[in-house]
């Protein structure tokens, strides 16, 4: 029984189309072609896995000198669903291995033998096979109530998502610096629920709203009597946390007296309370995090800078919801979700007008500030979509019946997430397309994909290169 998806060959080398018979065998049929021109034709009628193309064929064109990575874009623009192997002479290795860096899967020296072939076929089916994987536990790695911060389409921000990725498995101190109401905590409780000491407390403390004078006996406790009022020993949170997690938020409002004694449980993991000078050995691992710029604090004398780069070991910086307006159809869409499974109204979407102010507005309050006023509009609407009069006019200054969004379904998240996203991501692409004048590879590394996954995009919302193409 033959493959549905034929293999392309264009050479006119004898050993190859031997060898890969001799490979594949029985199990997929062939497609020999010559010319440049019948190997376009062929991506244009065929789906195929693989398409071995010999390198003087890949380079032909009668009118244009082709660079190497155009000569892959023009097959990619047709179908990017093969994966290329280059043919070339041990002469040629150089182009060859340039090809590789543009796209291509990887490349043969004639002559070619069985062994290499399946070496490089089943090299790439495991790296397809891996990417796949990775991809999709990435969108698995984080609990669903947290996707408000880690679902992105925002280039800096899958940076910041993959750093927590990285230092959640470790013991490294984070320091999380970042606008009021960007998800520092959040963010916190993401690293603690993905390390090993998910299993033990994340005990959360706000330093800004303790009294500086409770601050010291909140984290370290006391003992009985140790000041007025306290009536009996008192374990602090360092010990209650003991094995999992501390997360100090706004510390750069703790006062002079306890950052002393948080420097010493950095450096020496020991605490003493409150009225007892006995050391208590604890077992914590701290996760900070600031609103304010510690560095420029040092600089002011009014935070120790001992105690800054003992908690500055690995920074991670929440950038403000206005530098990632991408992601607020997919943020409105995982509230709109929570939302419906605390109050059951089943608001299932918002109006284009709400959507339009929600990209138009700067967000000062940050993911905070959108989640407030979208849980007030739920409270209010009485529809099965968020209307644009119950959004301050500031927000939503538009009126109207426009047509739905739809971001909150019955079905899964990552469905309604993208039928949520394709418009803008649409729209993303047709900017930065018509701004690079249909350069495949500039718009693709702007974007941050590969021209590979730029052709995909393009082909999903049927986007032409000489669209985008200026005289």
């Amino acid at each position: 029984m033959t493959d549905l998806k034929p293999i392309l060959l264009a050479s006119d080398h004898p050993s190859v189309a031997q060898s890969l018979k001799q490979y594949f065998g029985d199990t997929v049929s062939f497609r020999e072609v010559v010319t440049r021109k019948e190997c376009l034709q062929f991506f244009h009628s065929e789906h195929s896995e693989f398409a071995f193309i010999d390198l003087a064929v890949l380079l032909c064109n009668d009118s244009v000198p082709f660079s190497l990575a155009d000569c892959l874009d023009e097959f990619w623009e047709i179908s990017s669903d093969p994966d290329i192997v280059v043919l070339c002479s041990p002469e040629q290795v150089r182009q060859a291995v340039q090809t590789v860096r543009a796209g291509a899967c990887g490349y043969l020296t004639y002559p070619v033998h069985s062994e290499e072939i399946g070496y490089i076929v089943e090299s790439t089916r495991e790296f397809n096979r891996l990417q796949l994987k990775i991809d999709t536990m990435q969108d698995e790695f984080w609990h669903k109530d947290m996707e408000h911060l880690v679902k992105t389409d925002c280039e800096a921000m899958k940076k910041v998502i993959n750093a927590a990725k990285s230092v959640a498995p470790t013991e490294s101190t984070v320091l999380i610096t970042g606008e009021t109401g960007t998800g520092k905590g959040v963010l916190a409780n993401i690293i603690h629920q993905h390390s090993a000491r998910k299993e033990r407390p994340f005990i959360s403390v706000h330093c800004g709203a303790i009294p500086e004078t409770l601050i010291e006996s909140d984290l370290f406790g006391h003992e009985k009597g140790a000041f007025t009022g306290a009536t009996s020993r008192k374990m602090g949170k360092f010990e209650l946390a003991s094995g999992g997690t501390v997360f100090l938020d706004e510390v750069g409002t703790m006062s002079p007296a306890t950052q002393v004694k948080l420097l010493k449980v950095l450096q020496e993991r020991i605490i003493q309370r409150v009225g007892c000078e006995k050391d208590i050995p604890v077992d914590v691992r701290i996760i900070a995090a600031a609103n304010r710029d510690l560095k420029k604090l040092c600089e002011q004398d009014l935070f120790r800078s001992d105690l800054y780069y003992r908690l500055n070991v690995f920074p991670i910086e929440l950038l403000p919801l206005k530098q990632r307006k991408e992601d607020i159809s997919h943020i409105a869409a995982t509230f709109l979700k929570q939302l419906n499974r605390r109050y059951g109204k089943g608001i299932v979407g918002l109006r284009n007008s709400v959507l339009r102010g929600f990209l138009q507005y700067d967000w000062p309050g940050n993911i905070r500030e959108l989640e407030n006023v979208i849980e007030r509009a739920y409270v209010l609407e009485t529809s099965t979509y968020l209307t644009s009069q119950h959004f301050p006019v500031e927000i939503v200054p538009y009126k109207g019946e426009d047509p739905v969004v739809v971001v909150a379904t019955s079905g899964t998240l990552a469905e309604t997430r993208q039928k949520a996203i394709l418009g803008i991501e649409e729209k993303y692409l047709c900017e930065k397309l018509t701004a690079h004048r249909g350069r495949i590879n500039s718009t693709a590394q702007e974007a941050g994909v590969t021209p590979r996954q730029l052709h995909k995009l393009m082909a999903k919302y049927n986007l032409k290169r000489e669209q985008f193409l200026k005289p």
